[in-house]
């Protein structure tokens, strides 16, 4: 029993060592952001789970690439990423449709009880997602102040999740945050017009992304999973 108890920690800090590294993988690049959200949604309105986890994996990069200012998101954005590819690999999900009713079949209350269900996962990852949504459509707006875009973002989406203590710390970071200028050559695909061009492009498939899972998790009732 011990050695199967090992093995399954093992396994474990495997996935989250090769999530880590597929994140920090590389410079940041808003192309692969694109290609990876332009390919979630099928003819179904289904979202595929590879696409979805490779887009995030390249936002991680681009948090991470802004340094410890976004540390406290980047650092959970990782371990849920390496959660739901563990999932993904034991199940063999293919989509979070497919996931979703997996897990409902197991009941509600055994749903709720779990704290590492791919559902409670998703949900996390999908509050993030919002705010990334919103701060990047910020910054294509032309806004210069990117404290005020990402404080304004943060409060529509994360904020109402987070503690007074970590809410307060997030504010105070954001006013840390590089120049629009700055975050524009971040995104790595050219000058500034063609960043801006690209986020035009980018957005409303990320958004998309999120529309189909805020109604897929409303329809379950699993917006306010613990």
């Amino acid at each position: 029993k011990r050695r199967r108890k090992r093995k399954g920690k093992g396994r474990g800090r495997r996935r989250r060592r090769g999530a880590m590294a597929a994140a920090a993988a590389g410079p940041f690049s808003l192309r692969e952001v694109l290609d990876a959200f332009r390919r979630c949604v099928t003819e179904q309105r289904e979202v595929l789970l590879e696409p979805y986890l490779s887009g995030w994996r390249g936002l991680i990069r681009f948090l991470q690439s802004l340094g410890a200012v976004f540390s406290f998101i980047s650092k959970d954005a990782v371990a849920k990423v390496a959660l739901l590819e563990g999932h993904q690999q034991q199940h063999g999900f293919v989509s979070l449709q497919s996931l979703v009713q997996h897990e409902l079949a197991a009941g509600p209350a055994a749903l709720r009880a779990r704290s590492d269900s791919g559902c409670r996962t998703v949900l996390r990852l999908h509050r993030a997602l919002r705010w990334l949504q919103l701060f990047l459509e910020g910054l294509r707006s032309g806004e210069p102040r990117t404290s005020v875009l990402c404080t304004d973002a943060y409060n529509a989406s994360l904020a109402q999740h987070h503690p007074w203590v970590v809410r307060k710390a997030a504010t105070v970071a954001f006013c840390a945050l590089p120049s629009r200028d700055a975050f524009l050559e971040i995104m790595n695909v050219g000058s500034q017009e063609e960043a801006v061009a690209m986020l035009g492009e980018a957005i409303p498939y990320i958004g998309d992304v999120y529309s189909i899972t805020q109604e897929l998790f409303t329809q379950h009732k699993l917006l306010d999973l613990p």
